[in-house]
């Protein structure tokens, strides 16, 4: 399940661009779920662990990804850490469910993601409840952000 902080949270990781750059391996970018969210995210085709073909900028390294995409694999692969996902736009929240679909996720958020249409579960650890729709997560939402 996705658990979802809204607001300051200490412990959390903010600066997710500088903890992408130290932290990542390169066996994270030639992964096949990765490569799907880079694809769909960043419209980009990972080649190899260091070259990813992006339709604007060329060849470029892993450090080049958007915040989004580098920010996704930082929650893919360190469950151990919550990861602030304000960097992140509302492409991106599909593969936050699709990430803690098998292994519970814990992050930090600053403003209201858009989870879309479809019936999901997160809970929402400032009131500890449970929603499953966008209809019961933005009243929630809207109080802490």
């Amino acid at each position: 399940m996705l658990n979802i902080f809204y607001g300051d949270m200490p412990g959390a990781v903010y600066n997710t661009a500088s903890y992408f750059k130290y932290d990542y391996e390169d066996d994270w970018i030639t992964d096949s779920f990765v490569k799907d969210m880079i694809l769909d995210v960043d419209s980009s085709q990972v080649i190899d662990s260091g070259v990813i073909d992006s339709p604007v900028l060329g060849k470029i390294p892993p450090l080049g990804l958007s915040g989004g995409v580098k920010t996704l694999i930082l929650v893919k692969f360190n469950q151990d850490k919550v990861f602030n996902v304000s960097t992140c736009g509302d492409n991106c929240a599909k593969w936050l469910l699709k990430i803690a679909e098998k292994e519970d996720r814990t992050v930090n958020l600053h403003h209201l993601m858009d989870f879309g249409e479809e019936q999901f579960s997160i809970c929402i650890l400032n009131t500890n409840q449970i929603v499953h729709s966008m209809d019961e997560l933005v009243p929630i939402a809207g109080e802490f952000v």
